[in-house]
């Protein structure tokens, strides 16, 4: 049989229409490339974001609690005076909780940092049921960290009004109120004394003459400044630093915490100890 012939015409345009073809491929595959990393993108925000709303453990926090490490704010000047009832070493921690407790949790926290509020939100509840029953302490140790990363002065005047509460035997409930309503990291609502005398009166009895002078004045400051220097000799990681009797158990990634094993350590604890 003789060869076929193809006019050149028709074979030029069959080229043409291969070649259109081709780029029109090229160019779809293109598209869904960028379609799938826009997905992978998307995907890889709401993975940490879920991570770092849910904390219910170390996983949950750890790139927040690497982003609180680093310089604290100074808190300079005057003698170093400890609110009423400070305990522990140089009389640096705030205890709540009864004093014959068999378990003490101590929690190094600045009250602008997120992971801080992160782990009170979900812990809260747990840790005021523990102390009712009288299975827990805490020892609250106040730091500065924020106000050395991002720079003002909210996580010291947010301490010392913390501690001016303590003076007025009201530092547990305020304590609550300042996580509760933690402005933006990047917010230096906390410096304003205003802000601070504002979620004062959400406890009551707190908002006296005397505690607005001990806030205005910075009464505690150089106090606060001794707590974070206990911090930074301490090497801890970063904020919050939790240990239960001595132990870094929120530093375990391979056992991650959850209020419920905080709750099941310290009813361990106390039963062993026959209370």
């Amino acid at each position: 049989m003789p060869p076929r012939f193809v006019p050149q015409g028709v074979n030029e345009k069959n080229h043409g229409a291969n070649r259109e073809a081709k780029r029109s491929a090229r160019e779809r595959l293109q598209q869904e490339r960028e379609r799938q990393k826009s997905r992978d993108k998307r995907r890889r925000t709401l993975i940490v974001a879920g991570a770092v709303v849910g904390v219910l453990g170390l996983a949950a926090v750890v790139g927040v609690i690497a982003a609180n490490t680093g310089k604290g704010g100074a808190a300079k000047g005057g003698p170093a005076v400890a609110p009423s009832g400070a305990t522990g070493k140089d009389a640096l921690a705030i205890q709540t909780g009864p004093d014959g407790a068999t378990s003490t949790l101590v929690v190094w926290e600045d009250f602008r940092c997120p992971a801080c509020k992160a782990f009170e939100d979900a812990y809260r509840s747990t840790i005021h049921e523990l102390e009712a029953k009288g299975r827990l302490k805490v020892e609250y140790h106040l730091v500065t960290l924020i106000d050395g990363n991002m720079g003002g002065s909210g996580s010291l005047k947010a301490a010392n009004a913390a501690a001016c509460a303590q003076d007025a035997g009201k530092f547990s409930a305020f304590h609550d109120v300042l996580f509760q309503n933690q402005p933006a990291e990047t917010d230096d609502a906390y410096s304003k004394d205003a802000k601070l005398i504002e979620l004062a009166r959400k406890v009551d009895g707190l908002v006296t003459p005397t505690f607005e002078k001990c806030v205005a004045d910075g009464v505690h400051n150089a106090w606060v400044g001794k707590s974070y220097e206990a911090f930074a000799k301490g090497k801890f990681r970063g904020t919050p630093t939790i240990l239960l009797d001595g132990k870094d158990i929120f530093g375990d990634q391979a056992d991650p915490l959850t209020p419920q094993k905080l709750k099941e350590k310290v009813e361990a604890a106390a039963k062993g100890s026959g209370s």
